[in-house]
């Protein structure tokens, strides 16, 4: 109970660089991909920016009324929006705790000085701090850089070192001519030479082995969550041609609070998006 007292609310929080959230003029059909992408079953809508939120998308409101099976209704995502709260970061963890319970409110933007967003924080991120660590079904087990999702596909965080992600999974991702594995270490870094930039969340990066590297997860800067699967297994064609690799050396992805992959397993310090 101490640290319902002690921690204030950026201490739990997601940075602003991570936080999964929508436009408010997204179509239903992307909708529904960042639903499945992404793992949330809560999502931040904003307006123009992130500086501008205007509520918040919930999967089963959505469900409800449109499912996921091409529905006839008219789509307005603005009338299906449930209200966020604002915070400021200085706020104590059981005062926001408190307040959340009593409005029933699950999600809560921390909002600095200026107005802006500065981060978010769940109310699963807050009880955390008084029992402990809850198992999500998305987590990736902590300690790991990555797990198997079935036969032949593997979810992994970007960081994960490409040594490591060989010798579990039995793939030589380092053994094409044109892959200089002296200038790679992380499979984050590896998608980045072989598309030559930063690729977007859903962009499906095929490497010359045989398989596809589906970013699942990133930011504009960053990679943070791949999907490792044969290159047929989406679409049952060939994937493209990748890019030329870029030649510039690609460091070790670091942690997710500073820069490439996502949800780093059992950060203390600060909380993850959930779902």
């Amino acid at each position: 109970m101490m640290n319902l007292r002690r921690m204030r609310v950026e201490d739990v929080a997601i940075p602003k660089a991570d936080i999964v959230a929508v436009p408010d003029t997204i179509t239903k059909a992307e909708l529904v991909q960042v639903f499945r992408d992404s793992g949330m079953t809560r999502l931040p809508v904003y307006s123009g920016t992130l500086d501008t939120p205007v509520g918040m998308a919930h999967l089963k409101d959505f469900a409800l009324k449109h499912g996921f099976n091409g529905s006839g209704q008219r789509f307005d995502l603005k009338k299906m929006l449930r209200p966020l709260v604002f915070v400021p970061p200085s706020m104590p963890i059981g005062v926001l705790l408190t307040k959340m319970q009593t409005e029933r409110r699950h999600m809560a933007l921390v909002i600095d000085e200026y107005g802006g967003v500065d981060g978010l924080v769940t109310i699963e991120d807050l009880i955390e701090q008084v029992i402990g660590e809850i198992e999500d079904e998305h987590d990736i087990d902590e300690g790991r850089n990555f797990s198997r999702e079935k036969a032949g596909s593997w979810l992994a965080l970007a960081k994960t070192p490409l040594e490591e992600f060989e010798a579990a999974t039995g793939l030589a991702l380092t053994e094409d001519d044109e892959i200089d594995e002296e200038e790679i270490d992380t499979l984050g870094g590896l998608v980045f030479m072989l598309a030559g930039h930063v690729p977007a969340r859903g962009e499906v990066i095929p490497h010359p082995a045989g398989i596809d590297f589906e970013v699942v997860d990133a930011d504009p800067r960053r990679i943070k969550r791949l999907r490792v699967r044969p290159h047929t297994e989406a679409t049952g064609v060939p994937a493209a041609k990748p890019a030329p690799p870029v030649p510039a050396r690609v460091e070790s992805a670091p942690s997710t609070e500073t820069a490439s992959a996502d949800p780093a397993p059992a950060e203390p310090a600060s909380g993850t998006q959930r779902a």
